[in-house]
This record gives C-alpha cells, sequence and structure tokens, in this order.
C-alpha cells in the first residue's frame, strides 16, 4: 500500500514499542540458548525470563509462582477452563461464562460440553453489560468455574469484575464454613487481553483467581501471553512435555517473554496518560461521525468501555464494503472481532446486545491507540462521509432507527426471511 497508513484497529493488535523491540534482540542470536541448559549462553535466557516474570507479576501484584506464560490470549484461556474443569469435575460440572466471551473461551466450553459438562451463558443488556441477577441466580453447588471477559474484543464494553468478584466471594463463605479453605469454588477467571492497556489489573484490587494476558495488546510482541493462577488453585495441564514450566510443557519463547515483561512495564508506567490521550480521540471521532452522517447507532456502552472503542453501525451499508473503500484511502478499521473476521455469519457479540441482522452488517470497530493523531482523525472526518454516501445510493436498503430486535426476530437484508445463519440444521 502507498502512503501512510492510518490504523484504527488496535484491538485487533498493536504495533511492536521500538524500546521493547530493542530489548528483545540479544536473545535472538546473542543470548540464543535454552533456558533449560546450564552454560552460559542458557543460564543468561533463565535469568532473563526470571525478570521478566517479576516484571510481570510486580504489576498484576502477585507472587512469581502464580504467572505462567502461554503461547496468547487462547491458548491461557483453554487452560484456565478445560485446565480448570478437568481438576475440579468431582466438585461439580457447571461452568458459567457471559454471551459476549472471546472465541478462545466459547469454543473449548464447546469441547467440555461433549465431555459432560453444563455450559451456561449469562445474557447481556442492550449495552453489552452482564446481568448480574441472573449470574448470581446461576451459582450453585455444581459451579467449578465462572469466566467473565473483563472488556470485550467488539464494542469494548467493561464489565463489572470486581463486583462479580464479591459475589462469588459471597457464596463461597456461605457454602464453607471456614472461608478459602478446603477447595474454594467455584473460581473465578476473566480474559484482561483488551482491558489490560487501560484498566486496574491488579489482582488484589479486582479479586480474580485467574487472569489472561496477551503481549501483543499492549505493543509488545505476538506468539505470547500469560495465565495470573492463583496459589493452590487446582489445575490440570493442557500440554504434555518436558515440564519446563511445570503446568506448561515446552522450551520458552525468551525474547517474547523479554518483551512481554517490558510492554506491560511500559503500560502500566503510562496508564493514566494512554487512557486520556485514546479517550479525547475517540471522543473526537465519535461526536464528529454523529454530527456529520446521519443513521449512525452506538454498539456497547456509552461511558463504562475502554477509552479506544467506538463501535458503531452506519445503517443501509455493508461494513465490509466501508472497510474496503476505507483501506484504498490507507484507513485501516474492524468490521468485529479480529478472530471472527474469516467467518460471514453476523458477530455473536453484537447479537448478544440484540441488534437485528442488518444493524450486525453496517457495523465498523475503530480503536485507537498510543500511536493515533489528531491527524488522524481528521482524516477520517474528512473521507468517510462521502464513503458512506456512495455506498447508501447502491444499498437495497432504507432502514430506520429502532429500537434492537430480539435474536429471534432476526431477518435478512432483503425480502425479510430466515438470515442463512439460522437456516442451518
Amino acid at each position: 500500500m502507498k502512503g501512510k497508513q492510518y490504523y484504527f484497529d488496535y484491538a485487533a493488535t498493536t504495533p511492536l514499542d521500538k524500546w521493547v523491540f530493542l530489548k528483545m534482540k540479544p536473545y535472538f542470536s546473542e543470548n540464543f540458548g535454552n533456558p533449560s541448559n546450564l552454560y552460559e549462553s542458557g543460564r543468561k535466557a533463565k535469568l532473563a525470563i526470571s525478570e521478566a516474570i517479576n516484571k510481570i507479576t510486580k504489576v498484576l501484584n502477585c507472587a512469581p509462582g502464580e504467572f505462567i506464560f502461554t503461547s496468547g490470549a487462547t491458548e491461557a484461556d483453554n487452560l484456565a477452563i478445560a485446565g480448570i474443569a478437568r481438576a475440579n469435575k468431582e466438585f461439580g460440572n457447571k461452568i458459567i461464562i457471559s454471551a459476549v466471551e472471546h472465541k478462545g473461551i466459547m469454543s473449548v466450553c464447546d469441547a467440555l460440553k461433549k465431555e459432560g459438562f453444563e455450559i451456561v451463558k449469562i445474557p447481556v443488556d442492550k449495552f453489552g453489560t452482564v446481568d448480574l441477577k441472573k449470574l448470581k441466580k446461576e451459582i450453585n453447588s455444581k459451579t467449578i468455574l465462572v469466566s467473565i471477559t473483563y472488556a470485550d474484543s467488539e464494542t469494548g464494553t467493561a464489565q463489572p469484575v470486581a463486583e462479580i468478584a464479591k459475589i462469588i466471594r459471597k457464596f463461597r463463605e456461605g457454602k464453607h464454613s471456614k472461608p478459602y479453605t478446603l477447595n474454594p469454588i467455584p473460581y473465578f477467571h476473566t480474559d484482561a487481553s483488551q482491558a489490560a492497556p487501560y484498566l486496574d489489573i491488579n489482582i488484589e484490587n479486582i479479586g480474580v483467581d485467574l487472569m489472561t494476558l496477551s503481549a501483543h495488546k499492549i505493543y509488545g510482541p505476538k506468539g505470547i501471553g500469560g495465565l495470573y493462577i492463583k496459589k493452590g488453585i487446582k489445575i490440570k495441564p493442557i500440554i504434555f512435555g518436558g515440564g519446563q514450566q511445570s503446568l506448561r510443557s515446552g522450551t520458552q519463547n525468551v525474547p517474547a517473554i523479554v518483551g512481554f515483561g517490558e510492554a506491560i512495564i511500559l503500560a502500566e508506567k503510562n496508564k493514566k496518560a494512554e487512557f486520556k490521550h485514546a479517550k479525547q480521540l475517540r471522543d473526537k471521532l465519535e461526536k464528529g461521525i454523529f454530527k456529520i452522517i446521519p443513521k449512525v447507532v452506538l454498539n456497547g456502552h456509552s461511558k463504562n468501555r475502554l477509552p479506544n472503542f467506538l463501535n458503531i453501525s452506519i445503517l443501509d451499508i455493508e461494513g465490509e464494503a466501508l472497510l474496503l473503500y476505507l483501506d484504498e484511502k490507507g484507513i485501516a478499521v474492524g468490521t468485529g472481532s479480529a478472530c471472527n473476521s474469516e467467518n460471514l455469519e453476523p458477530s455473536y457479540i453484537l447479537s448478544a446486545l440484540g441488534r437485528s441482522y442488518e444493524y450486525i452488517h453496517g457495523s465498523v470497530r475503530f480503536t485507537m491507540g498510543k500511536y493515533t493523531t489528531d491527524s488522524d482523525i481528521n482524516y477520517v472526518l474528512k473521507n468517510l462521509p462521502e464513503m458512506v454516501k456512495k455506498l447508501r445510493q447502491i444499498s437495497p436498503l432504507n432502514l430506520k432507527i429502532k429500537k434492537p430486535k430480539k435474536i429471534s426476530q432476526l431477518k435478512a437484508f432483503v425480502g425479510g426471511k430466515t438470515p442463512h445463519f439460522l437456516r442451518r440444521k
């Protein structure tokens, strides 16, 4: 692509910070030894891992032994869900998640369902917030795990994680005469991959038992993530081998681990400034779009969302078509969760909010980051209206803004037929 790229897809991935890359470089070709070996380059690699763990656990406010490196957030989610389920099935078979979880959680829960586990999905309201009353009602003596995302990857709506933790603690205290003895189930897991750059991830403050993180969401390298696991929790491995991390086997990716440690320190140091920066630009873009383009609807919560997220439905257009128009101008955006972009079915997250089929297919997600500038916002506001106008001129739709429909009422674009994804056997 020629010319400057105007990047608005930080929720999908972030560019590697230059300082982080410099810290990683020596471990590619100089101190490249296997950290399991005792010779000098191996000892240096092992020391680098230890230093990275200390940096990460300092931010999380946990012990170094309570953090496991994984290949990314998906593996960490799989380890948390499947590892807890299989280790605690003698105590129950019920797992509670939300309707807006990442595919990494949804998919492993689908697999566990085939193993005999009961999977309960708690609905969200029209803003994407989990129904706490229904969550509280669903927790019973058979529940071994509750997993609720900290902030979803499409709308950025933040969940009341600390409040959910209190609900779970209250249940556990009522269940056991001595709280946190024996087996303090249900455990509480959250995927904080999207939330980490902007929200509190101190585990003492948010009260979780397990937490997923991903380096490439905080300007670190791809291919590395991790899972905080509170000491004493019963969990089984999902990868078997040489036992390098006890719970997670495999030769450690030293350069990526070093990068993860540097990235999380920088993210925590700059959190307040980045929150303010992202929110100012997001608000400017949001106000500008709603002012100059008619028939636009906000998806997600207007306040309780990550400061860099703007997910909107522009009626009477196809979001995918708009993405291509924007790309021609060098503007990179998302039309939904990046992990679901190859699927032509409508976003299950927006469906959970009650959005109709037509609204969902007109959705576009703008996510800002630390390299986004004021001129980037101006560039979008200058080019977007004309693109929308062109797409609406060739569109057969002429929708009216209305209240979200129930999922059962979803219809296809033209002719009122049942959408293809609901017609499948």
